[in-house]
């Protein structure tokens, strides 16, 4: 009998890319989730993996059960069965941390920018030769020949410690997961200490002053727009359908590279990706033509037009991360409105970061909030709510529901960003539907 890969709460992100993967590299897959629709599923079902409702019946057989990090004993069936039996169940991490030793393993980590900068290398490198990968986005892909394994590396409770990739980028370090993190010190500890187990090469954004101070057996290559960095940029243009930047290394000039996404973070992005190949020893002829080909990432700057209006859905849901999509959307779209609609993610970072989410959103030339998302982690003490971020901003902010998003028709040569971690896409469709019962010949 074939052993069967058994995934509880194969929805997850990195849950559904993983199951993807190794169904493409011909094992038997299956898993199971709440009844709740989720965009992760959709490939899933188009592979043909079976979803199922969480039961003790699917642990039966020849199975091998990875876990999905939310669920214990003390909240889903499974768990608790797979303890009581002592059937044998691996976290998604841990899984991968020993599934990666078959191949050149190239992680990305750092606190912002993993999943795109994930996305961009893999694109690139799949295009190159056979590579599998993973990406945070629930995007995966598994070649039983392939070579190379390009994955998202989670700082999340450390869970990169199992991993131990040839080469890595980190693109930076910052507080974030404050439900875990007892300080920005805490965090830079996890990442020297991830920073250690990379083996051949080390990739590391120059101008994060808590990054210069990594240390790691590899070799570490610094990249940034400044001369003190290894690789680079510079001579950059922006434009309506993209950046061109010059890449140099060590004063050695390795030629012009253009990508089709916005904002300075995708220019470092394609820095750190450039010079890893280059270290790496891929031809940057054939890296310079696929980086013009990348179509992004899920939930990261995804555009769509409804009725004549320009909607960005991104998964932006700290400060850091807000400023660079707000940047983005300003070089793409120079003369419009931009109106951000954002929901805070989790409570514990809300309360950590409402001066920094303040000054972000003030970025953008109107605001609208949606309530803030709790996280099944974490309780509503109310300790904080979405207002008191409204009450921190410098520009009025309007508190909207998902019900009734009607104020943001008063824009009219506008682009709407909305922007979050939680279900703020309740919100987006409902703009949509709204925007799409509208009609111009109204007397």
């Amino acid at each position: 009998m074939t052993k069967t890969y058994h995934f509880i709460g194969i929805k997850g992100s990195g849950m559904s890319a993983l199951a993807l993967m190794l169904h493409q590299m011909g094992y038997q897959v299956q898993g199971s989730d709440v009844e709740k629709y989720y965009f992760t599923q959709r490939g899933l079902e188009q592979a043909g993996i079976r979803i199922l409702p969480f039961s003790v019946d699917n642990l039966q057989g020849d199975v091998e059960i990875i876990a999905g990090n939310a669920f214990r004993p003390d909240n889903n069936v499974e768990v608790a069965y797979a303890e009581e039996e002592g059937l044998a169940y691996k976290r998604y991490h841990e899984f991968l941390g020993e599934f990666m030793r078959d191949f050149i393993s190239f992680g990305v980590a750092g606190a912002h920018g993993k999943t795109s900068t994930t996305g961009l290398l893999a694109h690139v490198m799949s295009n190159i030769t056979d590579t599998s990968y993973l990406i945070g986005d629930g995007t995966g892909r598994g070649s039983k020949g392939a070579e190379y394994f390009v994955f998202e590396s989670d700082e999340y409770e450390r869970h990169f410690m199992p991993y131990h990739p040839e080469y890595s980028v980190i693109t930076n370090i910052d507080f974030d997961h404050p439900d875990y993190f007892t300080s920005l010190e805490d965090v830079f500890n996890a990442f020297n200490d991830y920073a250690k187990q990379v083996q051949k090469a080390l990739f590391i954004y120059g101008e994060d002053a808590y990054l210069r101070e990594i240390t790691s057996d590899a070799p570490i290559y610094y990249y940034g727009f400044d001369d003190k960095s290894d690789f680079v940029a510079s001579n950059l243009l922006r434009s309506t359908t993209g950046s061109t930047f010059t890449v140099t290394f060590r004063g050695q000039e390795l030629g012009t590279f253009t990508i089709p996404t916005f904002g300075r973070h995708n220019v470092m992005n394609a820095t750190a990706v450039i010079g890893l190949l280059y270290t790496a020893g891929f031809d940057l002829d054939s890296v310079r033509q696929h980086l013009m080909t990348f179509g992004g990432v899920k939930r990261r700057f995804t555009e769509k037009i409804v009725n004549g209006t320009t909607i960005i859905d991104d998964f932006a849901h700290h400060p850091t991360e807000i400023i660079a999509t707000l940047d983005a959307a300003r070089q793409k779209y120079p003369s419009k409105e931009i109106v951000a609609i954002f929901q805070p993610h989790t409570f514990t970072r809300t309360i950590a970061l409402l001066d920094e989410f303040a000054e972000a959103l003030d970025q953008a030339d109107s605001v609208y909030l949606a309530q803030i998302y709790g996280s099944a982690r974490e309780v509503d003490n109310g300790d904080v709510k979405v207002e008191d971020l409204a009450e921190k901003m410098n520009q009025k902010a309007q508190v909207i529901t998902a019900e009734n998003v009607s104020p943001l028709l008063d824009h009219e040569d506008a682009v709407f960003v909305f922007m979050g971690a939680g279900d703020i896409q309740t919100y987006e469709y409902s703009f949509e539907q709204l925007l799409a019962n509208l009609t111009s010949n109204v007397q």
